[in-house]
């Protein structure tokens, strides 16, 4: 029985317990394995304020509706996954890879080049040295606009449901590090492939200090094939 029959058997209730608590479980992981790269690097990170605490909370509950919506889209036919480990989970990790990084690029471009900017994402954008939580910093609405994204994604194609698990795993860890406020890779890496291809902590920390350059999320495809990337120093 593989997890979807679980989760068809519970109640809303339940549904609504695990979701949280899931979602709850993976980033407070992510935190905590951002506190142990910067300790093992001894590197400081900034304290962090109330305000921060409040976000990573809403986030966290946002994200949970996400996961709801996304599991009655399941129910209802719209969203649906193959199952089993097969060949299929290299490429279909890609795709959704390279998919979710193009989206979201779109998304954030066209964020920080209309009024959406000042009323939504410049809260993120306060925090020029981001840490760890600040992965987790985004108003609601953009939240929402990301996770809507997602949603859209996994409706259009059968993703392998491994290849899904991967992808929100390298999601999570991508994430980590371009909010550590340091560069944990040596250039020597950085410059050899895949790597020099990949969004690092240096590429997000260049688009945090310059807001109108480095609008991907994984990669540099996008910023390179469309104007927008700035050199990591």
């Amino acid at each position: 029985m593989h997890i979807l029959n679980f989760l068809h058997q519970q109640t809303d209730t339940s549904l609504w317990l695990i979701f949280l608590a899931e979602n709850l479980l993976v980033s407070v992981s992510s935190l905590l394995l951002g506190a142990l790269i910067l300790k093992f690097s001894k590197i400081s990170s900034p304290q962090t304020t109330l305000q921060e605490y409040r976000l990573f909370i809403i986030t966290n509950l946002i994200n949970t509706i996400i996961t709801y919506a996304g599991f009655k889209l399941c129910q209802y036919g719209f969203i649906s996954f193959s199952f089993g480990f097969s060949y299929l989970i290299i490429p279909h990790f890609v795709l959704l890879f390279l998919a979710m990084d193009l989206a979201m690029y779109v998304f954030h471009y066209a964020i920080h080049h209309s009024f959406i900017y000042n009323a939504i994402h410049k809260l993120h954008h306060q925090y020029h040295n981001p840490s760890p939580i600040d992965l987790y910093v985004l108003h609601p609405i953009e939240t929402l606009g990301f996770g809507s994204l997602w949603l859209i994604i996994l409706s259009l194609y059968n993703f392998n449901f491994p290849a899904v698990i991967i992808y929100l795993a390298a999601n999570v860890l991508f994430g980590i590090i371009g909010h550590l406020g340091f560069e944990p890779l040596p250039a020597r890496i950085r410059n050899t492939l895949p790597f020099k291809l990949l969004g690092t902590s240096t590429f997000h920390h260049n688009h945090h200090t310059d807001v109108e350059h480095n609008f991907g999320f994984y990669t540099i495809i996008w910023d390179k094939l469309l104007g927008t990337y700035k050199k990591q120093d």
